[in-house]
C-alpha cells in the first residue's frame, strides 16, 4: 500500500480501539473513511461525528465504489458477506497490524509489549514525551480520559504504539524501542501453547532495529533461546533490565492517591504523585518514564507530567465517587484481575466491596476459569454475567458457572441479563461497586449510578 496516495478507505471492524486509532490517522490525513461494525457503540458515535460513515449491518451494497484498500481486524470471520465480496471484488486488503506496520516503518517506533499493561505505559509515554514538547503520534488500546480519544497526531518522526501480540500482530513491527512488560500465558486460542507464545515474543525482540533498545524484566529472558543475548549483542541492541536497572520505591497512599520515587541510571525522581492506582500501575509508571527518559532529562516536566495525567477509560476509571463508589476496570485476564482487586482493597480496606464480572471470550474462560474465581474469592460480594462471546462461537459446557462454583465466599451470584443485575444490586448492601471485563458492562453505568444515589438518599 502506497499510503501516500489512498483517497478513499474502508474498515471492515472500524469499533475496535485499534481499527478507530487507525482510521482517526487516515482521516487526518484527509482520506475518506467508510466502514462496518456489528453494533452502534459510544467510539462508532463519536467516529461518525468526526466525518466517518458507518454502518452496522452486513450489506454488500453499503461497501462503496473505489475504494483504495479494504482494513479489517482479525475478529471479522472469513464467512462473513462483506469480507466475501470485497475479495471478489479483488480490492486490496489489510489486517490491522499490517497497515500499523506499514506506518511505523518509516517512523522511529517506541512500542509497549506484553499481556498486561500495554495501553496504560504506552498512554503514559505518550503523556510524557507530549507534555515535555515532543510532537508524537500516539496510536492507543484506550480512550484517553482527557483527550477523549485513542490518537494523538504529531507531527514529528515518533510514533508510540502498543504491540499486540493477538494473531501475532506484533510481528508486522520493528521497533526502534520495545518495552516487554510481561508474557503470562493469553491467547492460547492463537498460540496453542505458551511456547509458541514465548517464540513470537522472541522474534519481536529480534526485530528491532540495529542499534536499539529492549526494555524487558531479565526473567522473562530464560524462555528465549541460547543465542538471543549474542544475537541481540551483533545488532547492537542494549538491554535495559527492569529488574535491576531501574526502580520505584517509596510508596505512599495519601487521600486515595498513590507517591513513589523513581531511581535510574538516567536519572531520579522523587515524590512522584500519580492518579493511577495500584503497585502495578506504579511499575508501567516506572517503565514509561524509563523510556521517555531516552527522549527528554527535564525531570520536573516528567513529574508534573505524571501527575497531571488522567488516565485511560475502563482502566481503573472512578465513574462515580461519593458516599458510594463506582470502578471500572478492564482486567479480562486472571493477573489483571489480581492487580485490580488488590488494589480496590487495598485503597477501600474498611468497605464493602461487590465485584461485578462480565468473562470476555469462551475460550479464556475455559483456559483461566480457576483464575477468575481465585481472584473474585478476594471481594466481600460477586455478581457474574454471562460470558461476552465477541468474536467467538459458544463452547459446549464453558460458562460463567465454572467460575461460580469455585468462589467459596457466600455472597455471589449468577445472573443472565443486564437487567436481573441492576435488580440484584439494588438488593446488595455494599459502599464499593466495581464493574470489571472487556465487554460492556459500562453501558450500564448510568442506571448503576441512580441505584447508587437512591440508596444514600
Amino acid at each position: 500500500m502506497n499510503l501516500s496516495s489512498i483517497r478513499k478507505l474502508y474498515f471492515l471492524g472500524i469499533g475496535g480501539i485499534g481499527m478507530s486509532a487507525i482510521a482517526r490517522y487516515f482521516l487526518d490525513e484527509g482520506v475518506e473513511i467508510y466502514g462496518y461494525d456489528i453494533a452502534e457503540t459510544k467510539l462508532t458515535k463519536k467516529l461518525v461525528e468526526e466525518g466517518m460513515d458507518i454502518h452496522y449491518d452486513i450489506d454488500v451494497d453499503k461497501i462503496p465504489d473505489d475504494i483504495d484498500a479494504v482494513v479489517m481486524t482479525p475478529a471479522i470471520p472469513d464467512h462473513n458477506a462483506e469480507l466475501v465480496k470485497i475479495r471478489e471484488l479483488d480490492y486490496p486488503l489489510y489486517k490491522r497490524a499490517e497497515v500499523l506496520g506499514l506506518l511505523s516503518k518509516a517512523k522511529t517506533t517506541i512500542a509497549i509489549a506484553g499481556t498486561h499493561g500495554k495501553t496504560t505505559t504506552s498512554s503514559i509515554v505518550a503523556q510524557i514525551l507530549t507534555y515535555c514538547g515532543l510532537d508524537i503520534t500516539a496510536f492507543l488500546g484506550g480512550i484517553l480520559v482527557e483527550q477523549h480519544s485513542n490518537f494523538i497526531k504529531g507531527q514529528s518522526d515518533t510514533i508510540v504504539l502498543e504491540a499486540d501480540e493477538y494473531d501475532r500482530s506484533f510481528l508486522h513491527l520493528h521497533p526502534h524501542i520495545l518495552a516487554v512488560l510481561s508474557m503470562d500465558a493469553d491467547h492460547l486460542d492463537i498460540y496453542e501453547n505458551v511456547d509458541n507464545m514465548y517464540a513470537a515474543y522472541e522474534q519481536l525482540c529480534r526485530q528491532i532495529q540495529n542499534g536499539g533498545t529492549l526494555i524487558i524484566d531479565s526473567k522473562w529472558l530464560k524462555y528465549f533461546s541460547d543465542t538471543f543475548l549474542d544475537d541481540l549483542s551483533r545488532s547492537n541492541v542494549s538491554i535495559i533490565d527492569a529488574s535491576k536497572d531501574f526502580s520505584f520505591d517509596n510508596i505512599e497512599v495519601v487521600d486515595n492517591r498513590y507517591t513513589f520515587n523513581y531511581t535510574g541510571s538516567r536519572g531520579k525522581i522523587e515524590n512522584i504523585v500519580t492518579q493511577l492506582p495500584g503497585l502495578h500501575n506504579i511499575s508501567n509508571t516506572s517503565v514509561a518514564i524509563s523510556v521517555a527518559l531516552h527522549y527528554t532529562q527535564d525531570i520536573d516536566k516528567v513529574k508534573d507530567s505524571i501527575r497531571e495525567f488522567k488516565g485511560i477509560k475502563r482502566r481503573f476509571e472512578w465513574i462515580y465517587d461519593e458516599e458510594k463508589v463506582l470502578v471500572d476496570d478492564y482486567a479480562h485476564h486472571p493477573e489483571e484481575l489480581r492487580y485490580a482487586v488488590s488494589t480496590i482493597n487495598e485503597l477501600y480496606p474498611d468497605k464493602v466491596i461487590l465485584g461485578i464480572f462480565q468473562p470476555h471470550l469462551y475460550t479464556r474462560t475455559n483456559d483461566f476459569y480457576r483464575g477468575f474465581a481465585d481472584e473474585l474469592s478476594k471481594l466481600d460480594k460477586v455478581i457474574l454475567m454471562p460470558i461476552y462471546p465477541a468474536r467467538e462461537e459458544p463452547i459446549e459446557g464453558v460458562c460463567s458457572e465454572m467460575i461460580y462454583n469455585l468462589i467459596p465466599i457466600d455472597d455471589k451470584w449468577v445472573v443472565d441479563s443486564g437487567s436481573n443485575m441492576l435488580k440484584k444490586i439494588e438488593e446488595i448492601d455494599a459502599d464499593i461497586v466495581m464493574t470489571i471485563g472487556a465487554a460492556d458492562l459500562d453501558k450500564y453505568h448510568s442506571d448503576i449510578i441512580k441505584i447508587l444515589k437512591d440508596k444514600t438518599q
